[in-house]
Parts: structure tokens; C-alpha cells; sequence
């Protein structure tokens, strides 16, 4: 099975028209043909099964037949992450907290980050095709990044954690982390939070967790967050 993305496509749509470049892809690559079967979400919880009607390469066409509503998680998990100096390495955490099951995203901005800037529409098709590939049908929210200062300010509810690396007493994030409820975990920089940092999410509440007896990279650190939110909530 193969999964397509358009976030316009709601449930009244009888009919839909894929763009050049997927409907190249569709009968070029895929050798799709008239008749033949396709699933597309709107990365809001329905997917869609079409009939191809019109197997053209620069506008293909495909009836609605069938749509499913699926339910969202009842645990809402909200990554922020300093993205790291490499992209690819954020790259790479977006798609794979994509694929495991992360409902949002923040890149936030830190007093030792080496990034300050990054390319907000490539993060988004990443995150896309972490989607389709997993044949999710919730595209996670990918928030405009911000500064851990402007971060930390904001009101949150539910479990509010940060991981770093400074020798402390923490408890392991698979005994702070509770199922059914709402999680926003901090991971830090290359170079950690600073101790402002630290001090700061401490006021508001966030407690620290370890994430195992070994030092991991940002990307790491954030995947292995994601995995214990997500056996904590499937198991």
C-alpha cells in the first residue's frame, strides 16, 4: 500500500485531481493505469480510497470510493528539540518521530546551539514523508521555531519533562511517563541546556528524566523519548 498526502482533500470530495509531479509519479514510476486503487490522507485522521478514472501524467485523476476515520491517540506528545548542527541528523529525527508517533514538534533555539536557523518548508516534507511511509493518517503539527526562553514561557499542562546531561538525580522517563495523558519533553543541543536553561524549565514545572545510562546525541536522545512515550501508551 501506498499512501498520498493532501491536506485539502476533505470528507465531501467525491472526486480528486493529484499535481503534475504526483501524477507523474503515479504513471511513470508506479505504472498506474485506469481502474487501479489509491489511498490518500489529508494528514487530519481520514483515508481515502480512489479509483483511478484518468491515468494521465500531468493531471491524473481518481473517484472517491471509500473513506475511514481514524482516532487519534489519546496521548498527546509535544517534542521540543534544538536541532542539531548537521540537518540531516534533525532530518532524520523528524521522520522517525513521524513514523513512531509524535503529535508535535518544536525546533527551539538554546544558549549552546551551533544551528540558529532552519529551513521550515524541507522540515515540513520531511515530516510528510514520514507519514506516507508509515501510513499514518495525522500529519504532526511542526510549530515555527522559537527560543528556549520563549518556549519555557509559555503555559502547558499535562507532564512536562527535560532531559540533560548534568550529574543529578533523575528518574528514568519510563517510570515518570503515564499513559493517556498529555507529554511535552525538552531535548537540548549538541553542547546541552545551559545551567540558566535548566534552572529556568525548572520554574515551570518541567522535571528531569534520564534516558539511560549512556550519553546520546540530541537526535538520539529525542527518538528514544518518542519510543518510551509510545510503548508506555501500545503496550
Amino acid at each position: 500500500m501506498q499512501l498520498f498526502y493532501n491536506p485539502e482533500l476533505d470528507n465531501s470530495a467525491t472526486q480528486f485531481t493529484f499535481n503534475q509531479e504526483e501524477s507523474k509519479h503515479i504513471s511513470k514510476v508506479l505504472r498506474k493505469k485506469e481502474g487501479d486503487i489509491l489511498n490518500i490522507t489529508n494528514g487530519k485522521g481520514y483515508v481515502f480510497e480512489a479509483k483511478i478514472i484518468t491515468a494521465d501524467p500531468k493531471k491524473c485523476k481518481a473517484q472517491i470510493i471509500d473513506r475511514n476515520k481514524k482516532h487519534q491517540t489519546k496521548h498527546w506528545l509535544h517534542m521540543a528539540v534544538a536541532p542539531t548542527k548537521m540537518n540531516d541528523r534533525f532530518e532524520w529525527f523528524l521522520e522517525k518521530a513521524t513514523e513512531i508517533g509524535v503529535n508535535e514538534i518544536t525546533p527551539i533555539f538554546c544558549d549552546h546551539s551551533e544551528r540558529k536557523k532552519v529551513k521550515l518548508e524541507r522540515l515540513e516534507k520531511v515530516i510528510q514523508s514520514g507519514m506516507k511511509q508509515s501510513l499514518r493518517a495525522f500529519l504532526p503539527k511542526l510549530n515555527t521555531p522559537i527560543s528556549f526562553k520563549e518556549f519555557a514561557n509559555q503555559e502547558r499542562e499535562g507532564l512536562l519533562f527535560i532531559a540533560h546531561c548534568q550529574d543529578e538525580e533523575k528518574l528514568d522517563l519510563k517510570r515518570r511517563v503515564a499513559p493517556d495523558k498529555d507529554i511535552t519533553i525538552l531535548i537540548g543541543p549538541e553542547g546541552d541546556f545551559s545551567d540558566k536553561e535548566i534552572q529556568a524549565a525548572y520554574d515551570k514545572g518541567f522535571l528531569p528524566i534520564s534516558l539511560g545510562n549512556s550519553r546520546l546525541r540530541t537526535e538520539t536522545a529525542a527518538i528514544v523519548a518518542c519510543t518510551t512515550v509510545a510503548m508506555i501508551n501500545n503496550g
